[in-house]
């Protein structure tokens, strides 16, 4: 009877563990989904350069969000009428987490390159892959 009911706790930690990691699968993969939506909309002619993270070390990937985070409040959308997209998605972004390891990271946002709106949200798609 010990054996089933440990057999039994097991297979549910498990399947928790399972259901956890699918969900936070699927999270990215909309954050994804929504980025390609946003390329087509934003201004990239005649804007703002901003601090692009490229292949940040494990160290640093709280910076790097944190550096995209930070460089979605600055994007603008191509006419009036795409405006409440883009809001939208930055709403997203900001509800947007990443866990801080508590390691120093020896980058900082201004030690990027600065590149297009267009290039830094595929960037931002290469992160989130």
């Amino acid at each position: 009877m010990k054996k089933m009911i440990i057999f039994c706790m097991l297979f549910f930690c498990s399947s928790m563990a399972l259901a956890a990691a699918s969900h936070k699968t699927l999270k990215y993969k909309q954050i994804l989904k929504t980025i390609e939506q946003v390329e087509t909309i934003v201004k990239d002619k005649d804007a703002e350069l901003l601090h692009t993270p490229e292949d940040p070390v494990d160290g640093c990937l709280y910076t790097a969000v944190t550096c995209f985070k930070k460089g979605i409040q600055k994007l603008k959308p191509v006419s009036s009428q795409e405006n409440a997209k883009l809001k939208k998605f930055i709403r997203l972004m900001n509800k947007f987490t990443c866990r801080d390891p508590g390691k120093h990271c020896e980058s900082t946002c201004e030690s990027y390159e600065k590149k297009t709106p267009k290039e830094f949200l595929k960037g931002f798609a290469n992160l989130m892959q």
